[in-house]
This record gives structure tokens, C-alpha cells and sequence, in this order.
């Protein structure tokens, strides 16, 4: 349930920031090519094709948000999560149910007047209900094992994308320049200007661009943006605090089947604890990502296995 709100709201996010800069004047194709990395992020790109010829931006719009075939577009995902919490709505509060529910019901509505001219109000909407569940998630549910396993999805789902999105933005040819501004003519990249927007518009996607500001105090590069995602454990959404916080929450749920699980989330902790950010560079970013990737997904292959419903049946 709360994976699959916590994945509304980062499609809700990552849409919306994207509209945004779209809205910048830009060359058409760097423009195209930022909508089609919005698809790549999810590993979405041939199932859209399989669908539509045409990649511009209404047609995404409408698979990403109202495609009830895509299983990561926002009506899918708030679907899963509703039908999750009715699954188990003996587990979870009265006004759990009524905020998981109402975003249902209100948001096929929303659907049937939108405008993909400017879906900013729509996108905004999702993104707000997904605070408000998180909020009533914390004022109204027992600290049990059912709030844990809540938070603990959330922290899987919130890490995954946090590592796609780092993994697709720098799979840019064009912000690889920004790492080497001269070329072979030492001449300075053209794409510096709209690189600039297009990382602080990674940032915005995370709700990272403020307290880049507050931190960093000056332009945004990619070593610092990556270094905030990856190692910044106050920030609730790099990789590094959203590990630590699923070190907490697994000692919450320990049984006797779950020594594997802390020791790969252990591994993992300590690898991100005593790396840094000139380390990950060195190694090469994206193939940090892909092992971070392949890591935490491992991880939550494992708590399913060990606590909800074996793979094999699944």
C-alpha cells in the first residue's frame, strides 16, 4: 500500500517538474528527449511504443497518469494502494481507510476534466494526497509491526526512484559534459545553460533543491547534487537515510528469519558509510547505481520472502 503511494507521488513529481522545464525555451530535441527519460527512469520506454508512435508530451502525460494498463502510471498505482488498504483495513485506522479511499474516488474525477494543456493543478493534488496520507499514517496509527512494514515500504519505493532518477540524469550525454566542460577543441559545452535547469530540476523532483541551497550555498554541480542524494543523512530522500531508517525499522520486525536481511541491509549501510563521493565517481556513477539498485531490490525480494508472500507463489 504505502509503495505504491509513495510511487504515485514521485511519477506526480518527476511529471510535474518536468512540465515545468519543458515550459523553458530550449531546442525542441532537448525537450523531447527529457520527456522520453521520464519513461526510461521506469523502464517504460517500449511499452509506451507498444502503444503510441508519437513521444511527445501529451501522449506521456496521459500513459504516466491515466494509462490503467501501465502499472506504474498514477491510476494504477493509487488503484493498488487503495485496494492494498482494503485488503487489510482491520490493520490500519478509520482514517486511514477514509484518506486512501477518498484519493481514489476524488481522483477519478479529477480525471474526467483534465486538461493535459497544464496538468501542474492535477499533479500538485496527488502529491498533496500523498502527504496527507503519510500525516494521518503518523497521528493515528499504533508504533506496531503494521506500522513498521508501512514505513518500510515506503523507504524501499522512496530509495529505488531516488537511484533512478540519479541513474537516468546522468546517463546524459549532455551533463556528462558538465563533468568535462571542455571538449576535445577546449571549447565550453553549449549545453551548460540548459544543463543547469535541468539538474536543478532533478532536485526540485526531490524536494532537494532548497536545501541544496542551504547546504551547498552556491551553482549546482553534479558532484554535490549526487554527493546530497547519495550521502546526505539528514535529507529524506537520499540513499544513505533512507538505509539507516530501514536499519531501525528491521530491528522493530526481527524474527528468525530475517539474519539474511540484516546482514544485506548491513553490508549496504556500511558501504554507503565509509564511501564518498569522489569514491563513486571513481568506480563510475552509473555503475554505482545499478549496484545500488540491484542491492535494495534484492533486499526487498528478501523481506517479501521472509515476511509476506513467497516469491515462488506470488
Amino acid at each position: 500500500m504505502t509503495r505504491y503511494t509513495e510511487r504515485a507521488e514521485n511519477t506526480a513529481r518527476m511529471l510535474d517538474v518536468n512540465y515545468q522545464t519543458s515550459l523553458l525555451p530550449q531546442p525542441a530535441e532537448y525537450r523531447d528527449q527529457s520527456w522520453r527519460k521520464l519513461l526510461t527512469i521506469s523502464k517504460l520506454e517500449s511499452m509506451f511504443l507498444e502503444r503510441s508512435s508519437a513521444m511527445n508530451r501529451e501522449n506521456i502525460l496521459r500513459f504516466m497518469i491515466e494509462d490503467a494498463n501501465n502499472p506504474s502510471s498514477i491510476v494504477s498505482c493509487l488503484r493498488a494502494a487503495r485496494e492494498n488498504a482494503r485488503a487489510i483495513r482491520g490493520r490500519i485506522t478509520s482514517e486511514l481507510w477514509e484518506t486512501q479511499n477518498t484519493t481514489w474516488l476524488e481522483f477519478q474525477q479529477l480525471l474526467a476534466k483534465q486538461d493535459y494543456a497544464d496538468p501542474s493543478s492535477l499533479l500538485d493534488w496527488v502529491k498533496y494526497r500523498s502527504h496527507l496520507f503519510r500525516g494521518v499514517m503518523h497521528g493515528t496509527m499504533l508504533k506496531n509491526e503494521a506500522y513498521y512494514f508501512m514505513r518500510i515500504g515506503t523507504l524501499l519505493e522512496r530509495a529505488d526512484n531516488t537511484a533512478r532518477i540519479l541513474e537516468t540524469k546522468y546517463q546524459d550525454p549532455d551533463s556528462l559534459m558538465q563533468l568535462n566542460p571542455k571538449n576535445n577543441m577546449g571549447e565550453e559545452s553549449d549545453s551548460a545553460f540548459f544543463d543547469f535547469y535541468h539538474w536543478a530540476a532533478l532536485l526540485r523532483s526531490v524536494s532537494a533543491f532548497e536545501i541544496y541551497r542551504q547546504i551547498y550555498s552556491d551553482q549546482i554541480t553534479p558532484q554535490q547534487a549526487a554527493e546530497l542524494l547519495i550521502f546526505n543523512r539528514q535529507m529524506p530522500r537520499s540513499l544513505t537515510y533512507c538505509v539507516n531508517d530501514l536499519i531501525t525499522l528491521l530491528g522493530e520486525i526481527r524474527n528468525q528469519n530475517s539474519k539474511e536481511i540484516e546482514r544485506l541491509i548491513g553490508k549496504l549501510q556500511a558501504d554507503l558509510d565509509y564511501s564518498d563521493i569522489d569514491e563513486v565517481f571513481s568506480l563510475g556513477l552509473e555503475e554505482f547505481i545499478k549496484q545500488f539498485l540491484e542491492r535494495i531490490n534484492h533486499i526487498g525480494d528478501e523481506l517479501s520472502n521472509a515476511y509476506l508472500i513467497p516469491l515462488a507463489v506470488a
